[in-house]
């Protein structure tokens, strides 16, 4: 497979301030890769980086082979990004966007109609590719960012806050767009993301804490290495049930008539339960999630949980 990304010291500073200190990370090619990180992480200086956006203060960023700083306009051709903050022009239409875009990269004629009809298509724009952008719902608009990011056919997908904003039956359906596109193309998606569901379903998570690299791996190690799992219990003998617990040192939370448990896994619950199945109505173990997994590395929660 190899890297399709590879960033090695890289350093930025504004000031006094050092944003982004000396991080190392690849991206494997053809893998959906979630860029997590809190506010003032430098999650953003990071990517402007690797996107020729911000020039580094030292480091090494290779794309597909290029040298950042020395092979600025083939990494442009290689990349698509698609920005938070919508970009193309709200008196044009979607196709006439899209058509101004690949004359940007030098296409012209039939050849430009032929990738802005594409880029629609896989992004799933092109039903509505003749109406304007700025009277578009705001999934129509992200799914025209989408395919203006698509029009270069670029090998390397980059994804700031992709749903954002959006209601959570457009966010799934724009979330779907992304995954499936994702899927039959083997691009490479670098996704950055306040929705820990979305960085879930990454093949790999990096998170940044405080300009540096906190962790890395596929989304099920970090869960195991820094979420725990938790069974809740409806007590039918809570006197005996706290007893239990404690005469065993067992730390315990109790809440609205619940008692909460970490424990490490399902199976590790069984034989409790076979010992306290007298004193309690039921029972359910609820997992690690990809938000725990951020809070205990960061010790904050994210954007839409805070």
């Amino acid at each position: 497979m190899g890297n399709i990304i590879e960033v090695s010291k890289l350093e930025k500073s504004y000031g006094s301030v050092r944003a982004v200190r000396g991080i190392d990370f690849s991206v494997d090619r053809g893998t959906l890769f979630a860029f997590l990180g809190p506010n003032g992480a430098g999650k953003s200086t990071t990517i402007d980086m690797v996107c020729t956006l911000l020039a580094p203060d030292s480091g090494k960023v290779v794309i597909d082979g290029c040298i950042l700083g020395k092979d600025d306009a083939a990494i442009r051709r290689t990349i698509g990004v698609v920005f938070q903050d919508h970009v193309l022009d709200p008196l044009l239409t979607v196709r006439e966007n899209l058509l101004t875009r690949a004359r940007f990269y030098g296409i012209a004629g039939s050849a430009a109609k032929e990738a802005a009809n594409a880029a629609a298509e896989e992004a799933g724009a092109a039903e509505f590719a003749d109406r304007r952008y700025g009277k578009l719902s705001g999934g129509q608009k992200r799914r025209a960012d989408i395919a203006r990011a698509l029009v270069n056919t670029p090998k390397i997908l980059f994804l700031d806050e992709p749903t954002t904003g959006l209601d959570p039956k457009t966010k799934g359906d724009v979330w779907r767009t992304i995954t499936e596109l994702q899927r039959e193309t083997g691009m490479t998606v670098f996704l950055t993301t306040h929705y820990m569901e979305e960085a879930a379903a990454a093949d790999y998570i990096t998170i940044i804490d405080n300009g540096e690299i906190a962790v890395h791996g596929t989304p099920y190690e970090l869960e195991e290495r820094y979420s725990t799992d938790t069974m809740r219990l409806k007590p039918k003998d809570r006197e005996g049930l706290i007893s239990y617990f404690q005469s065993r040192g067992i730390e315990y939370k109790e809440k609205n008539g619940i008692i909460s448990l970490d424990i490490d896994d399902s199976l590790t619950a069984i034989p409790m339960l076979d010992s306290i199945a007298a004193m309690i109505e039921g029972f359910e173990v609820v997992h690690g999630t990809m938000e725990d997994v951020f809070i205990r590395v960061t010790g904050k929660e994210t954007e839409d949980h805070a």
